[in-house]
């Protein structure tokens, strides 16, 4: 298991933490099956790894998609940080899957799962998530508080 969910940073939002929760599931299958062709490399283990990574591609486009209509429907005033932080966050995701294709570098996406992805999670959920949460609960930003 690569991410424990209990160690998961949770918002104000049900919603979102069950989302986290659903990325935390896929991310861990993934990690496993990474982990089976590190130990078994066959073409089968590794289009195994790739169909993993694209289940989890989709899934974090739906996640993200649904935090989004929500910010618009809400009026979110820092929608478009919001989205912009999704878009690399995307971009991301397509360069690393098409380099693990083409070189087929699997210590490069083990890292790349172990410590960029998750740093990238915590720190998006304790700040982004959290801000977006609490307005979604409040209709409150703490970025017009003052």
């Amino acid at each position: 298991m690569l991410i424990n969910k209990d160690n998961l940073p949770l918002v104000a939002e049900d919603f979102m933490n069950d989302v986290h929760y659903e990325d935390v599931d896929i991310i861990n299958d993934l990690y496993e099956k990474l982990l089976n062709y590190i130990d078994a490399e066959t073409k089968e283990n590794k289009n195994i790894v790739i169909d993993a990574y694209q289940n989890w591609y989709d899934h974090t486009v739906s996640h993200f998609k649904g935090e989004e209509d929500k910010m618009i429907e809400l009026n979110f005033p820092p929608y478009m940080m919001h989205k912009g932080e999704h878009e690399k966050c995307l971009e991301q995701m397509r360069q690393v899957l098409d380099y693990f294709i083409k070189n087929d570098d699997k210590e490069f996406l083990k890292s790349y799962l172990e410590l960029d992805l998750i740093n990238w999670l915590v720190n998006h959920i304790q700040t982004m998530d959290t801000v977006t949460a609490m307005f979604f609960k409040t209709g409150m930003s703490p970025c017009s508080a003052h």
